[in-house]
């Protein structure tokens, strides 16, 4: 029986754009969580997909001579095909254009307008079409040349005074609730520092919300009031509970069980659609709200945020061309602390490449391996009484505690430098113990095979913590310990507890799992 549910979710993305190391850094680490408490014994939801309706991609289509619904259908494999790179093992990928999508937005926002939380009116105010948001004056930033600016992408804004009439959602209604929630429920927004960002914010007063459109149509239809679509982020954050069943007859157990989730991953720029207006949205709607949304840092070169418009910004292929998918993802995740900005550059993913993998683990693997093939035909030696109080173990033994302790506070780089730790004391353990020494004198056989045990148990232990990291080179080291399919591990704990590598089985060698890189020659990108 599994312990319980866990679930996670990365933003739904907008679709204009191909998903960049931005987006995969948000994915990939969601995918890390979520391997992670599969293997902790959780049942896991991991809910990701696609933004596809709105002005822009309206204005994008037609610019393209193409319908919204096909310019959409375009782009959306990118995303699936990215994410299948990445080896990325979501449960459920929502498209916004999608019928369910349609159900649950109209059934979310048809019980909110019943319950009185919506009402119509004229607006008026400064406008950003990328980010399809209205801005108070005193939010707005100014450019070079004096203009208003909008906050989040810095693009020029412009003043909408049509009087066009939206449905609104009461927002404003909803300051001290939030307030006392965020009080509540200390660990809902994180790192501390978006948490204090936004309490600021809030405290500063709320408006409210429009929540429709109808200057144009490509979006969800307001079901009570024709010529009206919802909203873009009225319609995407719904997403996330249409991924586990949400409006949805034959999934409404499943639902049930699933809500609230664990944890919303975004960006640090989207963490007020997700902090402010997505809770105040489930309080008026008499729904818990999602334990955490964990708001992380950009990826910056030279100081920068990486992006297409810079010419920083490269994509996800570029990278696993170079270094492998799994390499990819252990960069990201143990280099970079999440929740903070990271600077990034080639020179820093080869050093990690050379020093964690390729020198480290991928040595390691290949040195025992090796040594069991020359000392014991290959085959994993007997114990002997007694060598299972070695060094090796004293360190295996506590690292369930560590790990889990950082995964629990999302810290990817902790958790990896905890593996690193016990991975680099097998290989001082290798250089310490001598095992060329021990070959040479009969009398010393068990010695020799106690040593060898030892090393290729740590090297399983050491594969189970790696595979939410690097699932591939996992089960790669697995089948060449002559073990099952890692995937099936549903209760980490107890599988690495010392002591479980079956004796007699076939060890292969194999290639080095990570050869070394020269960052002077490197395939060209």
């Amino acid at each position: 029986m599994p312990k319980g549910t866990f679930g996670v979710t990365t933003p739904i993305y907008y679709i204009n754009a191909a998903p960049h190391l931005g987006t995969a850094y948000t994915t990939v680490a969601a995918d890390t969580i979520a391997r992670y408490e599969r293997m902790n014994g959780y049942d896991v939801s991991f809910v990701t997909g696609t933004d596809e309706h709105g002005q822009k991609i309206a204005e994008t289509a037609e610019k393209n001579g193409m319908t919204p619904q096909a310019w959409c259908d375009s782009l959306a494999p990118a995303f699936t095909d990215a994410w299948k790179t990445l080896d990325i093992d979501y449960t459920n990928f929502v498209r916004t254009t999608e019928d369910r999508q349609t159900r649950a937005v109209q059934k979310f926002w048809g019980d909110l307008y019943e319950k009185g939380w919506l009402y119509k009116s004229a607006y008026e105010g400064w406008y950003c079409v990328h980010e399809e948001t209205y801005y108070a004056e005193s939010d707005l930033e100014k450019n070079e040349d004096g203009e208003f600016v909008c906050p989040d992408c810095k693009r020029p804004v412009r003043y909408e005074s049509s009087g066009e009439e939206n449905w609104f959602f009461k927002l404003s209604e909803f300051q001290d609730k939030l307030l006392a929630f965020y009080d509540e429920h200390p660990d809902f927004i994180r790192p501390v520092s978006r948490r204090n960002e936004i309490v600021s914010f809030v405290k500063g007063g709320l408006q409210d919300l429009s929540i429709s459109r109808s200057s144009f149509d490509w979006g969800i239809p307001v079901p009570w009031d024709e010529g009206h679509v919802f909203y873009v982020w009225a319609d995407a954050l719904i997403a996330y509970l249409t991924g586990i069943g949400y409006g949805d007859p034959e999934r409404e157990v499943e639902f049930d069980r699933r809500w609230p989730i664990q944890y919303h991953f975004v960006g640090k720029d989207i963490t007020r659609f997700h902090c402010v207006i997505w809770p105040a949205m489930l309080m008026a709607a008499g729904m818990p709200i999602t334990h955490t949304v964990f708001g992380h840092g950009f990826l910056l070169t030279k100081g920068e945020k990486m992006s297409k418009s810079k010419g920083n910004g490269l994509m996800p292929a570029d990278l696993v061309r170079v270094f492998g998918v799994d390499a990819y993802r252990y960069y990201f995740m143990s280099d970079v602390q999440f929740g903070h900005d990271g600077s990034i550059s080639m020179e820093r993913m080869v050093q990690v490449y050379n020093a964690d993998l390729a020198n480290t683990w991928g040595n390691l693997v290949s040195r025992v391996t090796n040594m069991t093939t020359k000392y014991f035909e290959g085959r994993v030696p007997e114990a002997p009484a007694g060598s299972e109080d070695n060094p090796l173990r004293e360190i295996a033994d506590g690292l369930y505690a560590e790990y889990d302790a950082c995964m629990a506070e999302v810290d990817f780089t902790g958790a990896a430098a905890a593996v690193q730790k016990l991975a680099s004391r097998v290989n001082l353990y290798v250089e310490e113990s001598a095992p060329w020494t021990l070959a040479k004198d009969p009398a010393r056989a068990d010695e020799l095979a106690g040593v060898i045990y030892n090393c290729l148990e740590a090297i399983r232990i050491i594969a189970l913590y790696m595979a939410p990291f690097m699932p591939n080179t996992s089960a790669e080291v697995f089948r060449r310990l002559g073990l099952g399919e890692i995937a099936g591990v549903t209760d980490i704990q107890e599988a690495t507890a010392w002591g479980q590598l079956p004796a007699s089985v076939a060890v292969e060698v194999g290639e080095p799992l990570f050869p070394r890189l020269d960052v002077d020659n490197l395939p060209e990108l």
